[in-house]
């Protein structure tokens, strides 16, 4: 698991940072809901989606970029792993606003 992570770049490392913000404030709307964090949850679920969205398109450029430079046959199956791991700061993204969205509609549920 961790190789996986020495092996990201850091744009790659940056935007997975980013894309998981939500979950300690989603985490922490639910122990003390106020309209304040449920305020600052907002622009940190639209930093995390952009992030997202940002570390995906730069796997795929990455992806590219091997293909353009590779001479003769292209290994298929290596742009597959590629486009496979360029998914994963996105799906990230989605898992940590899901989760946090989750905390918000409990946090919601307790203040009424």
């Amino acid at each position: 698991m961790f190789n996986i992570f020495r092996q990201a770049g850091i744009a790659a490392l940056l935007s997975m940072f980013v894309a998981i913000l939500p979950v300690p404030a989603g985490i922490a709307y639910v122990i003390a809901p106020s309209e304040r964090r449920l305020a600052l949850l907002r622009p940190i679920s639209l930093a995390a989606l952009f992030a997202g969205l940002a570390g995906l398109l730069l796997g795929f450029i990455n992806i590219l970029k091997a293909i353009w430079s590779v001479e003769g046959a292209v290994e298929w199956r290596n742009v597959a792993v590629g486009a496979a791991e360029s998914m994963v700061p996105l799906l990230l993204a989605f898992g940590s606003l899901t989760f946090a969205w989750l905390c918000i509609a409990v946090g919601m549920r307790r203040t009424q």
